[in-house]
């Protein structure tokens, strides 16, 4: 299939807007929500009972020939078997008429990628943790999505209210007459519409082809260095010998004692029990809301402080250098997990990331055995170890004595000046620009070995169901390839 490219100097971006649905539009978005997870169910159910088949005949003798055929879990293929199955399944046959087929739309095509995304871990072609058989998703903790592609898809001519498939319309919970007005002047076309629920509120997320103006920063010539850490949220080092912190507001921890209380009241009310079927009281649900407002607090308050901080950053400096953190390892610290969990340190480089490419800029990424706090930012010499409780860096060489968090926002700082070598740069200066971040150069570790054995990637093996499974586009409908069933793979 062609993937989609934008026209030239037009970049896919989104738009994400708060909606205030009365009871009759919210009951309508509750119902797609729940339409495309039982079809994502369907589909999961609708594959994988096959396999348990096969694993069952082979225990039984059956010859390899005879053995129940595969089903292909290719996007085509499930749309198919899905249209012949919901008039005769009960599952499906009193209600399914009243959502938009975007709705089961939705839960095949996530159902067809998590397949697609087993396979490729299972045959190692698939960067990041190992994924596992996708599995069926729960009423009470998916959460509610629904994607539309085709239809009625539009922002009203008032700027105040939405229109959507077999939902109608809906209003919005801010003015946004200037989202309308781009689309009118032609500088964007809005792709598809995704509507969630998210954090207690309905959100929509227009995916749009819009024309990004150029905006200029305010000092295109500077570059700053910026060091991250939980004590202080981010250490900047600029060009100017200008050194400035952002205090770490700690959201969570400031939220703990109401967190605890409200997680207190919720504990005494009798909630869901999934083994005996026992539903929750009333009075769970609303101690349960209670409760879930102080996450909802937490995180509207961590991603308000974030995009502040990173908005100011982009459109003040020309080059940015920031270290290429592995969040996931410190987070799997027991002492530190919640503080940097709370900090998000991913989420910073994400939004740096596109928003520099927003206003042309360039964002240097240091690699991640760079050491920036063992190296002093005056003579260079390399300490063999500094511990976290160090917070002063003293250097024996030249008797430098600084903040070892002020002398890890230098040493960025350098990297935005040396060769590539060492760095690694996302976009080229062009706003708009989206091409990979191209990774060069060697690790500067000053070592020749690596301080652990890295896992072998995943071979391909039976486990718990045994035997093979086809290849995600083996079938025999119309838009499906053929392939041979020798080349199917090992799985589960």
């Amino acid at each position: 299939m062609k993937r989609f490219a934008p026209q030239s100097g037009f970049t896919v971006s989104a738009h994400r807007l708060a909606l205030d649905p009365n009871a009759t539009v919210m009951g309508r978005l509750y119902s797609h929500a729940g339409a495309a997870r039982a079809a994502y169910n369907w589909a999961v159910a609708h594959v994988t009972v096959v396999w348990w088949q096969r694993k069952a005949e082979q225990s039984y003798g059956i010859p390899e020939g005879e053995l129940t055929p595969w089903r292909s879990w290719s996007l085509p293929s499930l749309r198919k078997a899905f249209n012949e199955a919901k008039r005769s399944d009960p599952r499906f046959a009193g209600w399914w008429e009243e959502n938009s087929k975007e709705a089961y739309n939705t839960g095949l095509v996530n159902a067809s990628a998590a397949f697609d995304n087993y396979a490729k871990s299972k045959k190692g072609k698939r960067r990041g943790a190992r994924v596992g058989v996708p599995r069926f998703k729960s009423k009470r903790k998916e959460r509610r999505s629904c994607r539309f592609t085709t239809g009625t898809i539009r922002i009203e001519a008032d700027g105040r209210h939405v229109a959507l498939p077999r939902i109608g319309t809906v209003r919005l919970h801010e003015h946004r007459p200037d989202l309308r007005a781009r689309i009118d002047a032609g500088t964007m076309r809005i792709l598809s519409a995704t509507v969630r629920l998210d954090r207690g509120r309905w959100f929509v997320a227009f995916q749009v082809e819009e024309q990004q103006p150029l905006v200029k920063v305010a000092r295109p010539d500077a570059a700053a260095g910026i060091d991250l850490g939980i004590k202080t949220l981010a250490v900047l080092a600029d060009s100017d010998g200008i050194v400035s912190s952002e205090p770490n507001p700690r959201h969570l921890d400031q939220e703990q004692k109401r967190l605890r209380r409200a997680s207190r009241v919720v504990s005494r009310r009798q909630g869901p029990d999934r083994r005996t079927g026992r539903k929750s009281s009333r009075r769970w649900e609303k101690a349960n809301r209670v409760r879930n407002k102080v996450h909802h607090r937490v995180a509207n308050l961590r991603e308000d402080t974030l995009h502040k901080l990173t908005t100011r950053l982009a459109a003040e400096y020309g080059t940015i250098v920031v270290e290429d953190l592995n969040v996931a390892g410190m987070g799997r610290n027991r002492r530190l997990s919640r503080r940097v969990a709370d900090a998000a340190f991913g989420e910073i480089r994400r939004q740096l990331t596109y928003k520099t490419r927003r206003h042309g800029t360039r964002l240097v990424v240091a690699d991640r055995w760079f050491p920036s706090s063992k190296t002093c930012s005056r003579c260079g010499a390399v300490k063999a170890k500094l511990p976290l409780s160090v917070r002063v860096f003293e250097c024996d060489i030249c008797g430098l004595v600084l903040d070892r968090d002020e002398n890890a926002g230098r040493n960025l700082l350098a990297l935005a000046t040396r060769n590539t070598s060492t760095i690694r740069s996302t976009g080229t200066g062009v706003a708009g620009d989206l091409d990979p971040t191209v990774v060069v150069g060697t690790k500067p570790r000053g070592v020749d070995r690596k301080t652990r054995t890295t896992r072998p990637r995943h071979l391909a093996r039976a486990g718990r169901a045994g035997g093979t499974i086809p290849s995600p586009r083996a079938g025999t409908e119309t838009g499906d390839r053929q392939q041979d069933t020798r080349t199917q793979l090992a799985l589960w």
